[in-house]
């Protein structure tokens, strides 16, 4: 077990089952520690316990929402220099490095990078489209090192094609397989689009039954290839948005009892606020560990050139990974993106989840109102600013 403290509480990071867990004050005095100058209420934020390495920008997919723009020519950081930074991710007290892309598993070292990891405290997970993996390679790559592997799948050939612009179904649901049949950990990333939720009960099924352990639901992003008019299209229509609170609750209650878990990325939460019970319960967002955008704060993204960014979707900081440790509370990118709920205009302001979901996916807002702001998508911005409307002089 390995605790790092933070103001409220600390993060407990356990080695069987692999989690991390959150715990507030009283839950770590339970276990006998005590936290000390890290409590008090003007404790310096701390670096991210979750970092997103991306080791390559080479992709031959050509996927056409691809959030980095990645090609089959793209840049690809020597071991060495991916070696030093996961150094400088293990000094700052992060405990979960995912590997990411561009592709991942056209590196040869994938194995190399995996012990490196674990061997200075790191978790190491990884997500990869599952394009051209065999049994002899997922043996050469080493995937069995990996606490999960996650691979890219929205669904049959329609729904998959209709996100990626292929249809990469078959590829995908053979990695699917073969890595379960490998003893490996296996989830898979969901991205959601206007033509593919109706879909989403199915992809879940057939995920499971081909070897799955996990789902985590993703909303279709403005980033990379994906920022263009075409986003205005693809993203999930407000009635869709409305009606999906109760869609995951019956998908949980129907999978839960087989032990396949469904996770959504922390920019659907505000999707939540049209949900009246839990938006009257916080308190059950909060024991169910649903985090909102954690961008900045338990989240980074470090990108191929070494730069760090709040998350995978937006721009970098003027800040390297190497100044983690040293620079991370300091940057003036990363403190905007801490500040916000408390900065925030109504009606996050004002929102009974605003503490959890802090203010939704800056990604969306910076992409659709050009600010970093409310997200324009959560039902009750839609209702506040039709409210507005309603009320402006003609």
């Amino acid at each position: 077990m390995k605790l790092r403290y933070e103001r409220f509480g600390a993060w407990v990071k356990l080695d069987e089952p692999p989690a991390v867990v959150a715990l507030d004050r009283d839950g770590v005095r339970a276990l006998g520690k005590d936290g000390g100058d890290h409590w008090r209420d003007d404790a310096p934020p701390t670096p991210p316990i979750e970092v997103h390495l991306a080791v390559t920008q080479r992709c031959g997919a050509g996927c056409e929402g691809c959030y980095l723009d990645a090609r089959p020519d793209g840049l690809e950081p020597p071991l060495e220099v991916l070696l030093a930074r996961m150094d400088a991710l293990a000094e700052a007290g992060v405990m979960t490095v995912a590997f990411g892309g561009g592709e991942p598993v056209t590196r040869d070292d994938l194995g190399v990078l995996a012990d490196a990891a674990r061997a200075r405290g790191l978790t190491p997970v990884l997500t990869t489209s599952g394009l051209g993996l065999s049994a002899a390679r997922v043996a050469r790559l080493g995937l069995q090192g990996f606490a999960q592997v996650n691979v890219s799948y929205d669904g049959g050939a329609e729904a998959y094609a209709q996100v990626r612009g292929f249809d990469g179904a078959h590829a995908a649901e053979a990695a699917i397989t073969l890595l379960s049949q490998s003893g490996v950990r296996v989830g898979v990333n969901v991205v959601l689009t206007s033509a593919t939720l109706a879909a989403l009960p199915e992809t879940l099924r057939r995920a499971r039954a081909i070897g799955a352990s996990e789902a985590q639901l993703l909303r279709y992003k403005p980033a990379g290839r994906a920022a263009s008019l075409d986003y205005l299209a693809r993203r999930l229509t407000p009635e869709q948005v409305l009606a999906f609170p109760a869609m995951l609750r019956a998908l949980s209650v129907e999978h839960a009892p087989a032990g396949f878990s469904i996770r959504i990325d922390c920019s659907m939460v505000p999707f939540l606020a049209g949900d009246p019970a839990l938006y009257a319960s916080p308190e059950l967002l909060v024991r169910a560990g649903i985090f909102g955008c954690e961008g900045g704060q338990a989240l980074a993204s470090v990108k191929v050139d070494g730069h760090v960014a709040p998350c995978s979707f937006v721009p970098t900081t003027a800040l390297l990974a190497e100044g983690l440790v040293r620079d991370h509370q300091h940057d003036p990118d990363l403190t905007r993106w801490r500040a916000y709920p408390s900065t925030a205009p109504e009606p996050c302001a004002s929102c009974a989840i605003a503490s959890v979901c802090k203010g939704g996916c800056k990604a969306v807002s910076t992409f659709v109102d050009g600010v970093h702001g409310p997200d324009p998508e959560c039902p009750r911005v839609r209702a506040h600013r039709a409210d507005g409307a309603r009320g402006a002089p003609s």
